[in-house]
């Protein structure tokens, strides 16, 4: 992933409007400029002071930039410059223009020669790219935007620049009991990290179809996870562990249960603005700590009125800081806030936490909201600096509660 997002990258450069911070069009017309200011230089000197270097310089400068055929009109033309010059000087036969035009033409056949190596890395890496993307949606496809009713909406934001998938997950899924939903962070990095996003969202997209209830569900990841720990050496059997907050909402709607297992609670914004803080009443630990406490999973009861959205996320959200280390806090920038869908939300969330971060965040960011269809929303505020908001726990918000 590291070597695809530098290609990516390199790509936007190239072809973009910058390249290493030089504007592209400038790039493009230096090896043109070098050659003109080594035939002025040496028009323009004594005998003794030549521009071999520059004619030297520009197939280097046009080989990573230009197609194979442009790089060799370039070295053409500068080892043009340097017989030009020396017949018109009358020194072509001297050992030193021989040597000044054995040098050029070294230069250029060297320049090719590396064209040609950047370009065959790029085509190997821009074929692993789209091995990547398609790997990206086979583990972690992008929900539908309507599911059971519901509108849906999810984001990944890689804190790598480019890179695709990592230790984050989310998963929307319609089924004889309803939309049921997942969020999870895998603890750790990597190629590890992403073959137990793999595991846990295999045993959820089976587990949901078929266990009747949500804590059913999590049993279900809890013994994939022990399971597979025990057969790859890539998954950490002993200190690997998933936070993981696992909801559903029945077919009848009104209703949302979830199950939290060690994760960031999520936020249930309403149509007037208003927000709520779904604290798990017990702290549970993660998904793969059973071996650590035993207690029953028990599903928490929610009123999830028309017009409200559900905002689940991972912890690259509330751990991306400010340039003077703020965390931010999502019920805190978004209390107030109105949004006309659950994309829209996604959409201002993402963007004010790269004003919030001054464009960047040090961890995975894994987003979803689903949003219950209702009566027209009042026009979108965006989500601004610090309001009061409820903090809702225990039986304060359940069914039949606020």
């Amino acid at each position: 992933m590291v070597g695809l997002g530098r290609w990516q990258r390199w790509q936007r450069q190239g072809g973009g409007e910058r390249v290493g911070g030089v504007g592209r069009g400038v790039v493009r017309v230096m090896p043109v400029v070098l050659i003109v200011l080594g035939f002025s230089f040496d028009m323009l000197t004594p005998p003794s002071y030549t521009g071999s270097p520059f004619f030297s310089a520009a197939p280097l400068i046009a080989a990573p930039v230009f197609p194979l055929l442009a790089t060799a009109l370039t070295g053409a033309l500068a080892s043009l410059a340097v017989v030009v010059l020396h017949l018109f000087n009358s020194t072509f036969w001297k050992a030193e223009a021989l040597t000044e035009l054995a040098t050029v033409l070294t230069v250029s056949g060297l320049a090719i020669l590396i064209n040609r190596v950047v370009r065959r890395s790029g085509e190997r890496l821009a074929s692993a790219r789209g091995i990547a993307e398609a790997a990206q949606r086979a583990v972690l496809p992008k929900p539908a935007e309507r599911i059971g009713g519901l509108h849906v909406s999810a984001r990944y934001e890689a804190a790598q620049a480019d890179a695709f998938i990592g230790g984050d997950l989310y998963a929307v899924q319609d089924t004889p009991y309803g939309v049921r939903l997942a969020v999870g962070d895998v603890r750790g990095k990597g190629l590890g990290a992403v073959e137990a996003v793999a595991v846990v969202l295999g045993a959820f997209r089976e587990a949901a179809e078929t266990e009747p209830t949500l804590e059913g569900v999590a049993h279900r990841l809890e013994r994939a996870l022990a399971r597979e720990g025990t057969r790859r050496d890539s998954l950490d059997a002993v200190e690997g562990f998933t936070t993981c907050v696992l909801g559903e909402v029945p077919a009848e709607g009104g209703v949302l249960r979830l199950v939290n297992r060690g994760h960031p609670e999520p936020l249930l914004l309403s149509a007037d603005g208003s927000l709520a803080v779904l604290a798990p009443a017990d702290p549970a630990l993660p998904l793969g700590m059973g071996d650590l406490a035993a207690w029953p999973d028990r599903a928490e009861e929610w009123p999830f009125p028309e017009g409200s959205t559900l905002l689940l996320y991972t912890d690259g959200l509330t751990e991306a800081r400010d340039p003077a280390g703020e965390f931010y806090d999502p019920a805190a920038r978004l209390g107030g806030s109105v949004f006309p869908g659950p994309d829209a939300l996604l959409s201002a969330l993402s963007g004010d936490v790269r004003r919030h971060t001054g464009g960047g965040t040090m961890d995975d960011m894994a987003l979803l909201a689903v949003g219950r269809p209702g009566r027209r929303q009042p026009e979108r505020r965006q989500p601004g600096r610090r309001r009061t908001v409820p903090v809702v726990r225990g039986e304060e918000m359940r069914r039949g509660g606020a």
